[in-house]
């Protein structure tokens, strides 16, 4: 999904080890042609990595027709998971796929790749997450890849889980990442209470679908991201009512980089280099075939340099 902000900020990125905290997410608008809202937790002041993770958003359920024109992505992965309806992805490397519920797309646009995502007409509803990981330095300009995966649906202590990304409950994903990370989803019955053994060497954030959920003994409340630092070996999740949540989890990243609009970067002379070749249409970005309109022209970059801000201390 592009970051359709008119003004986005430019963030550049820490990851520091810490304790457990509470991310209340702000809500965004998306323009474009089709608007709509999403619940953003990352980044923000109080956080801006979970591991590699470094984007995170939460919409829906809403009854809205989502029409993304074709945008370009640098320096990350994109994941993509669905709770309701059907995204159609089109994409420079030339893959044409559907988003759907319960399955996982991870699109790598390390050097440059370009996508656009629409809703089928079936599909009125849309309800799910939007995530972005950071590739490291090391691999910031890996080409283009698509990769998809339908997870098992494993059951610990009454609860269903769904591993997509990494290792969780015994099942693991095959699918690749560039640094070691989890995602899964996780649906907990009503009074039910689960241990999971995870690396001490990860942090973790547990986002908060529907329902209830205590993360450890913290309460969260909808839309909210608990962050657990490193450190555990277990992690204990309680509903009294009954939740979905997202877990995901990484170890610290350990370098800094710079967000703005669609791109990942280091400094600001190469997020304005990306930038001025997305609207010059160079080869970097390739072009996707089968969109019926234009592509997102990129906003323009704030006054002054770019400069870094990252997690307070």
């Amino acid at each position: 999904m592009s970051n359709v902000e008119a003004e986005p900020a430019e963030v550049t990125c820490t990851s520091t080890p810490g304790g457990v905290e509470v991310l209340t997410p702000r809500d965004v608008p998306l323009g474009g042609p089709r608007a709509m809202s999403v619940r953003r937790t990352l980044p923000q002041k109080e956080r801006s990595l979970i591991g590699a993770w470094c984007f995170c958003d939460h919409y829906g359920p809403d009854d809205v027709n989502m029409d993304v024109a074709p945008h370009p992505h640098t320096g990350l992965q994109t994941v993509s998971w669905l709770f309701t309806g059907e995204i159609e992805h089109r994409d420079s490397l030339g893959v044409h796929a559907y988003v759907r519920p319960g399955e996982l797309n991870l699109m790598t646009g390390g050097s440059g790749i370009c996508h656009s995502e629409v809703s089928t007409p079936s599909s009125s509803v849309l309800h799910g997450v939007q995530l972005w990981l950071a590739l490291p330095d090391a691999h910031r300009d890996a080409p283009r890849d698509f990769q998809h995966h339908v997870p098992p649906t494993v059951s610990v202590s009454g609860c269903a889980v769904r591993v997509f990304l990494g290792t969780l409950a015994g099942s693991t994903s095959p699918v690749r990442t560039f640094t070691p990370l989890l995602g899964a989803e996780v649906v907990l019955p009503a009074g039910s209470r689960v241990e999971f053994e995870v690396s001490p060497s990860f942090e973790h954030g547990v986002l908060l679908d529907t329902g209830d959920v205590s993360v450890e003994e913290t309460v969260l409340s909808p839309g909210s991201l608990g962050y657990v630092g490193t450190g555990r070996s277990t992690l204990t999740l309680s509903s009294r009512e009954g939740a979905r949540i997202v877990l995901l989890g990484g170890e610290p990243f350990g370098e800094e980089i710079v967000m703005w609009w669609n791109f990942v970067g280091r400094t600001h002379d190469e997020i304005a280099a990306f930038r001025e070749e997305w609207q010059a249409e160079g080869e970097r970005f390739g072009r996707v075939e089968g969109y019926p309109g234009d592509r997102l022209p990129a906003p323009a970059l704030p006054g002054g340099r770019l400069r870094p801000r990252g997690n307070p201390a």
